[in-house]
């Protein structure tokens, strides 16, 4: 064990303040990495505050994490000493059931170990996430970070990349099908440039004409404001997939028109419950699917880095003293972030 240091709520209503706490040292085959920069997720706000109600205290968030290996137990040979690496949102999973043995991870049947707010599998300790100056991680669930990306806007990647990358591969997105990317905020922005990296024609709709200019900027091809009943009766049954980054609820049943004959709408956002309700008219009729997303598992998570390095994509950042990590939940709560703030933990030393 060793001490570390960083950020943590104590409760559901006390801000994220200074704490120290404990670390593993590495057992056979974990790797111990100095973290350099974490993301700042809205599911950290989420947790932070209970609002899921499963969290657990003190709970340090941050699951979008890039550093330095500082340390390797003996049986480690994916890593060694001064490798840059990254921890995503999952740092164990039972590795033997159907859905890990497919390198799906995140679907773990017994459920995956979360970076912060889940027992650890061996000793049962509270895992504590990346708001903080280090961190000790199984090999299996470490990533390598692309020569030459960069350090901070690689983090994001680590949750918003992942979880807007795995569902447009998985539906098996290519050039010439029509996308729809609802929302451009943190995970909107980056499923507009995966989107049109993958060849697609890409809308985003948005409830603001204001951002047609900064869509267009992140690489989308035209742009609808949901608001407009006439914009949104001319792409009726124009749409193949549907991205929905909306992380409060809202009615899914006119996005759902959009969408051609077996077109498919994937939420990566945990708005239940569903409301309005949804009309079932609006599936049945066209034979369209509602799907879900969860991130993605820790070969995809690789897969999305390297694809995100050879196509020239990162995540829009703003840059973050760690003294500062309440006042940006506030603007993040707010919107006033374009689109993720990562944290660099040399303020941490302040």
């Amino acid at each position: 064990m060793y001490t570390a240091i960083g950020y943590a709520a104590q409760s559901a209503t006390t801000p994220l303040a200074p704490m120290t706490f404990q670390r593993r040292s590495p057992r056979a085959d974990d790797v111990a990495i100095e973290i350099l920069y974490c993301g700042v997720c809205h599911s950290d706000i989420h947790q932070a505050r209970n609002e899921w109600g499963i969290a657990v205290y003190p709970l340090m968030p941050g699951h979008e994490i890039v550093g330095k290996v500082t340390a390797v137990g003996h049986a480690v040979s994916r890593y060694q000493v001064g490798d840059l690496v990254g921890v995503g949102c999952m740092v164990d999973s039972c590795r033997h059931c159907e859905a890990c043995a497919a390198d799906l991870e995140q679907y773990c049947l017994e459920g995956p170990t979360m970076t912060y707010a889940t027992p650890d599998r061996v000793d049962g300790s509270n895992t504590m996430g990346g708001y903080s100056n280090s961190i000790v991680v199984n090999q299996h669930f470490v990533v390598r970070i692309p020569t030459g990306m960069d350090l901070a806007s690689a983090a994001p990647i680590l949750c918003a990349g992942i979880t807007t990358y795995s569902p447009l591969k998985h539906h098996g997105v290519k050039a010439g099908h029509k996308v729809g990317i609802l929302g451009m905020g943190g995970l909107g922005h980056m499923g507009i440039k995966l989107a049109k990296a993958m060849g697609a024609e890409v809308t985003l709709f948005t409830r603001s004409a204001s951002k047609a200019e900064e869509a267009r900027r992140q690489g989308a091809d035209h742009v609808v404001v949901s608001t407009d009943a006439e914009q949104m009766a001319a792409v009726a049954g124009h749409f193949d997939f549907l991205l929905d980054t909306i992380p409060v609820q809202h009615d899914l049943n006119p996005y759902l028109e959009t969408l051609k004959f077996d077109g498919v709408h994937i939420l990566v956002g945990l708005i239940e419950p569903v409301e309005p309700p949804l009309h079932a008219a609006n599936l049945v009729l066209k034979r369209r699917v509602l799907a879900g997303s969860l991130i993605g598992g820790i070969a995809q998570t690789q897969e999305v880095l390297d694809f995100c390095a050879e196509h020239g994509i990162s995540c829009d950042i703003e840059m973050l003293d760690i003294q500062h990590i309440n006042e940006a939940y506030s603007r993040m709560i707010a919107g006033d972030v374009k689109y993720r703030f990562v944290i660099d933990m040399a303020t941490l030393k302040a």
